[in-house]
């Protein structure tokens, strides 16, 4: 298992090092990971019996980060309006239901589905498309996963007190520290990437580690309540997209409302 991890880690790591280089590439691939993590939230769900709307959440949640990557912007909250629309056809796609009992349920994980997975990693196809993008996106890149890499060394080698065990059996505090700190070096070391004062970059990485830990435990969450082990397979050794991009889903729009804020 900790060779097919490896084999897929240095695999993944170094297509996302050619593939950030090239604007128009690096958003399709956002897009395509978007696509896959919906996929797997919405096999997820159907495996809990929630009668979802896959192919519709799908299609709404490729059409977001695809107007941002092509700069289809009308209005300044597009992607917000596209959302209050999406949820405006979910109801009244309930009125050719013959049976309302579910309602509430099936249009709120749909709806989830599409903020959670789309939205919040079109944040990285925002951050590219910034001046000095490329740098900014190879920080919160490095900063995020550094955070992922050091929980799971920190862990598995020294990790005796359980964190969450109801949500997560394997996670330990010595694992969530050693991963914070891993976040913090990894930051430090993007001093020349990114605008920021060290102390402030400190803050930053500090900040975007621990959001990045809440994001691998929400994902867990959703796991443990699907009882699934990993969202998917498509990553021998590691699991699935949604397990890889968890961390990300929360990092990527704070550190793209810092960065706006400049």
């Amino acid at each position: 298992m900790l060779i097919k991890r490896i084999i897929s880690s240095l695999i993944l790591i170094s297509a996302i090092i050619i593939v950030i280089f090239f604007e128009r590439i690096c958003s399709l691939a956002i897009v395509l990971f978007i696509i896959g993590g919906l996929y797997e939230y919405f096999v997820m769900l159907e495996k809990k019996g929630i009668g979802i709307y896959k192919y519709f959440g799908i299609g709404i949640g490729t059409i977001i980060p695809l107007s941002i990557a092509f700069r289809f912007e009308p209005t300044k909250s597009w992607e917000l309006i596209f959302i209050v629309l999406a949820l405006f056809c979910l109801i009244l796609m309930q009125f050719k239901r013959r049976d309302s009992s579910g309602v509430i349920v099936d249009i709120s994980t749909t709806l989830f589905g599409i903020l959670y997975v789309s939205w919040f990693f079109s944040f990285l196809i925002k951050i590219r498309l910034l001046p000095n993008g490329l740098g900014f996106l190879a920080a919160v890149l490095l900063i995020t996963k550094s955070g992922d890499i050091g929980a799971y060394l920190i862990g598995s080698k020294w990790g005796k007190k359980l964190l969450i065990p109801r949500i997560s059996p394997k996670k330990t505090v010595e694992g969530s520290l050693g991963g914070l700190v891993f976040s913090i070096l990894g930051g430090l070391a993007c001093k020349p990437l990114l605008p920021f004062e060290y102390g402030w970059l400190l803050i930053i990485s500090a900040s975007l580690g621990l959001l990045g830990q809440l994001g691998d435990l929400s994902e867990s969450l959703l796991k443990r309540d699907c009882q699934v082990k990993d969202s998917g397979n498509i990553f021998p050794g590691m699991g699935g997209i949604l397990d890889e991009i968890d961390s990300l889903l929360f990092t990527a729009p704070v550190f793209y409302f810092i960065l706006a804020r400049l």
